[in-house]
C-alpha cells in the first residue's frame, strides 16, 4: 500500500452491512471524500450529502456503528489512513 502526499485525498473502500447495505443500495464501494472530512461523524454527514440513499441510510447516524480497518471506533475517530471503513447497525443479541 502507498502512503498519500499531504494534502492529497486519498480512495478509502466502505464497506455497508445489513441495512445500511439495503438503504444505500450496494455493498461496498471506494470513495474519496474531499480534504475537510476528518472523521467518522464527518464522514457519515458527508456520505448523507451524496444522494437519497445515502441520506435514508445515513439518516440517524448516532446509531451506525463503524469500524475503520475491522477495528470498532467511535464518530470522532479519524480517518486519515483508513484502508477500510466500515458502517453497520448496532448488533442484537439473541
Amino acid at each position: 500500500m502507498t502512503s498519500g502526499t499531504a494534502g492529497q485525498s486519498k480512495k478509502i473502500k466502505v464497506r455497508y452491512f445489513a441495512w445500511v447495505r439495503e438503504r444505500v443500495g450496494k455493498p461496498e464501494e471506494e470513495i474519496e471524500p474531499p480534504a475537510g472530512v476528518a472523521t467518522i461523524a464527518e464522514l457519515m454527514a458527508w456520505l448523507a450529502d451524496q444522494g437519497e440513499h445515502y441520506a435514508y441510510a445515513f439518516e440517524n447516524p448516532k446509531v451506525i456503528r463503524a469500524a475503520i480497518d475491522r477495528n470498532h471506533v467511535r464518530s470522532e475517530a479519524r480517518i486519515e489512513g483508513a484502508g477500510e471503513i466500515a458502517f453497520f447497525p448496532p448488533m442484537t443479541g439473541g
